[in-house]
């Protein structure tokens, strides 16, 4: 059973911003955002303080210190990042000394598993490597303990969830694009792409919307949970 949780928020994702390092696949780079977009969600997100925002960032790119940590360090935000485990110390991603820098300035480390993988249907070694190990990487990395994780492609299943409740996960974050309850263990995303534009922002993800699309949202949630 999902808890509740409290109060709505919006809970921002990004990946890479600005432009892909070399080691980054191009399958990737549609998750990659300009820096002019970036700062200006940023800074509409601080001019919208009636909208409670949580910010986290996937995949562990070398834009989380050499761009986004500056730019909320400037706007006294915090955030979370969800490394891969797997890809520190790769061209275009974040060795250990990255995530301990983002650890050491007040940002919340969680994991992303080890290989970029989704995590349904894994096999006890394969879900050991993921959830246990790439957990243990990180911790190491970082000097504290990782307690989140995000999801792969934003996929679960009743089992994963499972899985993630059992190896003690203090929340999991996914990409099911609708507000989010303060507090609750699962909790939903908005991915910001490179399509998007300060307007796409705005009225897609940080305005309120309707009934009707926020229960097709959560019902959709509810059958992944369940499969």
């Amino acid at each position: 059973m999902l808890a509740a949780g409290g109060a709505p928020v919006v809970q921002v994702c990004f990946h890479g911003i600005g432009r892909p390092g070399t080691g980054v696949p191009p399958a990737d780079e549609g998750y990659f955002v300009p820096e002019d977009l970036f700062l200006a969600t940023l800074d509409l997100i601080g001019a919208t303080p009636a909208t409670p925002v949580q910010l986290s960032f996937d995949d562990g790119y070398a834009s989380d210190v050499e761009i986004a940590l500056p730019a909320l360090a400037r706007r006294s935000l915090s955030a979370r990042f969800f490394p891969v485990a797997g890809y520190l110390g790769r061209p275009g991603y974040l060795d250990a000394r990255g995530v301990r820098e983002l650890a050491d300035t007040a940002m919340i480390i969680g994991s992303h598993g080890m290989r970029h993988r989704s995590w349904r249907r894994l096999g006890p070694r394969e879900r050991d490597e993921e959830l246990v190990r790439a957990r243990d990487v990180l911790q190491a990395a970082a000097g504290h303990p990782v307690e989140s994780a995000a999801c792969p492609f934003g996929a679960y299943d009743r089992r994963s969830l499972a899985s993630l409740r059992a190896h003690g996960y203090a929340q999991v974050f996914t990409s099911d694009r609708r507000p989010a309850r303060a507090g609750a263990w699962l909790q939903p995303r908005y991915s910001v792409r490179s399509t998007d534009t300060i307007e796409s922002v705005r009225d897609s993800i940080l305005r309120r919307s309707h009934w009707p699309q926020r229960a097709r949202a959560a019902a959709a949630a509810r059958v992944k949970a369940w499969r």
